[in-house]
């Protein structure tokens, strides 16, 4: 049976229009001076977590090149002259912003009461995650360290800078994350050193610091095991693409860290059941019956051969869908939040960055990427391909689009490369690389909270 971290009495999630979600305690944590166990508390960490989905799915592929949808308001994922994103507010960025902010809370409580060593580490993880995933969808963003909520401090909302939020917060916690959690595979879905480490050095990727990435993403790489390894304590790359996604596949050795969905337990995002990311790409959602963008299917076929392709695109009728998510798995597949493919490929382009690439150079990075192209059916890159530096960094963000597509990272991968504009196709203004502050929590924290630049 899948295991969701939650607390079976925890799940009154109703809040209060008069206050902001920083200013919440999660209804499933009691006075902590009154617990003397706080693994409930932690298993609402990772409970919170699944409203982040379908949000990050949306935010991740539907606002790049790889989907699109057809139907108004949710057209404006596609604009970017004066579009007004906070007509979806309710739906995509408040529910997003609340569980990230409770996953934060019962995070806190664990760090700042919990005698449990491992716990901790698991909270540190959590807490990195939830800042990290706030701070690329809005930027700036409101800090809560303590354990209990902030009552009526309002000065205490306001928004502190990305750089103060990742040095402050998201790099301390998962140094000490990776410093105390275990080297073996969880085969439950509990975060690890390895997943703790690998979300490190994504940190540091997505903060343009190569130099400070590349000794994190190595110690992952080095740790895996050979593909197709039967030794359950350690990660590797499985040996099938398609193996890797559904939910006979969830939790496999590829995973480095997912949130886990259950048909049966209900999340802040989806009001009657589990999270439904897997319709958005499956075209069951009226808003996109046809979500693949053509440019997608462009960027497959200059891939004669690609493997890849029949798991994430299928032409149905006028329609053309991803069944990467199978409807017969439904609402029991988990959210890939971190693979071994990625941290490889993050591992390669670190490395490119850092070395003066071209000749030999080029060719020990690009044979990092071997395995990833030879599962896909592809034979490797070589220098007639990508002789400089410049074309081993374009050729790694294409196979990141083509590895990784549909699994919300897309257009993440675009902001921290600088090239929104060239992959676009179109000119597009920096202040549209973050999304819309929720209206009530502005209003709720008395303008304190302030909102990001394009959609005032």
């Amino acid at each position: 049976m899948k295991r969701v971290y939650i607390l079976l009495l925890g799940l009154m999630l109703g809040t209060s229009a008069c206050e902001t979600d920083l200013d919440q305690t999660p209804p499933n944590i009691a006075n902590s001076d009154s617990l003397t166990d706080f693994t409930g508390v932690l298993n609402a960490a990772y409970f919170y977590q699944l409203a982040s989905v379908t949000p990050m799915a949306v935010m991740g592929d539907f606002r790049a090149d790889n989907a699109k949808m057809i139907e108004p308001p949710y057209t404006e994922f596609d604009i970017f002259s004066g579009n007004n994103l906070t007509q979806m507010n309710e739906q995509f960025f408040r529910p997003f912003y609340a569980a990230m902010y409770k996953s934060i809370l019962s995070a806190n409580n664990v760090i700042l009461n919990s005698k449990n060593a491992t716990q901790v580490g698991e909270a540190k993880f959590l807490r990195a995650l939830s800042y990290f995933k706030l701070v690329r969808v809005f930027g700036d963003v409101s800090v809560n360290l303590k354990a209990l909520p902030i009552v009526s401090d309002y000065p205490s909302f306001a928004r502190q800078p990305a750089a103060d939020v990742y040095n402050n917060v998201i790099i301390p916690d998962l140094i000490d994350a990776k410093a105390v959690l275990s080297p073996t595979r969880s085969t439950i879905g509990r975060a690890t050193k390895y997943a703790a480490q690998g979300l490190l050095g994504k940190v540091y990727m997505q903060m343009g610091n190569p130099l400070l990435a590349e000794p994190e993403l190595a110690a992952v790489v080095n740790a895996a095991a050979s593909p197709g390894s039967s030794d359950a304590t350690k990660f590797a790359l499985k040996t099938t693409y398609a193996g890797i996604f559904g939910s006979a596949n969830d939790l496999n050795s590829e995973i480095l860290f997912a949130t886990q969905i259950s048909s049966s337990i209900r999340d802040e995002y989806a009001a009657v059941s589990a999270s439904n990311f897997w319709t958005w790409y499956l075209g069951i959602d009226t808003k996109s019956i046809s979500p693949v963008d053509p440019s997608l299917v462009t960027a497959y076929n200059t891939n004669p051969g690609d493997l890849r392709k029949t798991t994430n695109i299928q032409v149905s009728g006028a329609n053309i869908i991803s069944p990467k998510y199978p409807s017969s798995s439904g609402p029991n597949q988990d959210w890939i939040e971190l693979r071994l493919a990625d941290i490889i490929l993050l591992y390669a382009e670190a490395l490119n960055e850092n070395t003066n690439a071209g000749g030999a150079n080029s060719v020990a990075i690009l044979n990092r990427l071997d395995y990833i192209r030879s599962r896909a059916g592809l034979a490797s890159l070589s220098l007639s391909t990508a002789p400089t530096q410049a074309a081993v960094r374009a050729a790694i963000l294409k196979e990141r689009r083509l590895e990784l597509a549909f699994e919300g990272q897309r257009w993440f991968d675009l902001v921290r490369t600088n090239t929104v504009s060239a992959e676009m196709g179109a000119t597009i203004d920096s202040k549209y690389y973050v999304f819309p502050i929720p209206i009530s929590e502005i209003t709720a924290s008395d303008n304190i909270i302030t909102q990001n630049e394009a959609y005032k």
